[in-house]
């Protein structure tokens, strides 16, 4: 059996990411054979996906793709900030961004059986997803995603990898682009005030009346100051309502400003990555606390 030596254990790694220990592993069983070896690895990683399924993932990207009137907003998540900066992860979200805008799955299930090979995975969406599990170590699903088509022209604006706008618009193209940019600074709830979910007004609603309940005024008093208090909230959350974040008087509305433009918007995407999931908070106390019990009862 020909040595196994730093440089070629340095070598699987650089190719399949994985740990120094299970390379040199993997290279011991295949006999020192490059190739055999970096499938033994595939073979072992790949079952970290099934292990990593449960984990949350609350980290990842926003990524868009936009060509003419067709166009998608994505959002794949991961586990920690460092691996949303890996370059294969990074691949992957595009990849997938590419392939709702071309081929118009209808949900992530249709998405994730289209065919993609990268990274030596394949030949499906899904099959490179978990290939990535196993090379990366963590786990990363696909989120959600939102394609447009043929109802308008398109602009995109991705602040960083955290935040995406997809904004559908007729009109000036810089127009549409600073709204996109104005919708990933003040994150509106909705197009206008009409299209505020219902949800969301009931729970503004319930707040205004529990704080003009506390001022003893006459019920008239009260009713009128949680009408009060509901209008200026929904200007707040709409759009067309908000002040344009580029208001040279600082009094301009979106609404306003698209008016001075010639432009209308039709509607709009806003992706904030893990908005809405509950991340997982180590409590590091506690942890130590019960393998300190663990190791008393054995």
């Amino acid at each position: 059996m020909p040595a196994i030596t730093a440089s070629m254990v340095a070598e699987l790694r650089a190719k399949t990411d994985a740990p120094m220990m299970e390379c040199k592993k993997a290279l011991t069983e295949a006999d020192g054979d490059m190739a055999r070896a970096e499938e033994i690895l595939r073979v072992k990683l790949g079952s970290k996906a099934g292990k990593a399924a449960s984990r949350v993932t609350a980290e990842g990207v926003v990524s868009a793709s936009v060509a003419g009137a067709t166009g998608a907003l994505l959002e794949v998540n991961c586990e920690t900030d460092f691996v949303s900066k890996n370059d294969s992860f990074l691949a992957f979200t595009k990849s997938c961004a590419e392939l709702v805008a071309e081929r118009n799955p209808a949900d992530i299930a249709a998405l994730s059986a289209l065919p993609l090979s990268q990274d030596g995975f394949g030949p499906t969406v899904e099959d490179v997803r978990k290939g990535l599990i196993g090379k990366i170590g963590e786990n990363m699903a696909i989120r959600r995603f939102k394609r447009y088509a043929g109802g308008g022209k398109l602009a995109s604006y991705l602040h960083g990898t955290r935040i995406g706008v997809v904004v559908e618009f007729d009109g000036d193209d810089v127009a549409a682009k600073d709204v996109a940019m104005h919708i990933a600074a003040m994150k509106p709830a909705a197009l206008s005030s009409a299209d505020v979910p219902a949800e969301l007004v009931d729970k503004e609603r319930k707040i205004a009346a529990e704080k003009a309940a506390e001022s003893g005024k006459p019920a008239e008093i009260v009713a009128k100051m949680v009408e009060g208090s509901v209008q200026k909230y929904l200007k707040e959350v709409s759009l067309l309502d908000q002040v344009f974040v580029k208001a040279a008087d600082g009094k301009q509305t979106v609404g306003q400003m698209l008016k001075d433009k010639g432009t209308s918007v039709k509607g709009f995407t806003l992706y904030v990555v893990g908005e809405g999931i509950e991340k997982k908070v180590d409590d590091f106390a506690a942890e130590v606390a019960a393998q300190v019990a663990a190791a008393k009862g054995q």
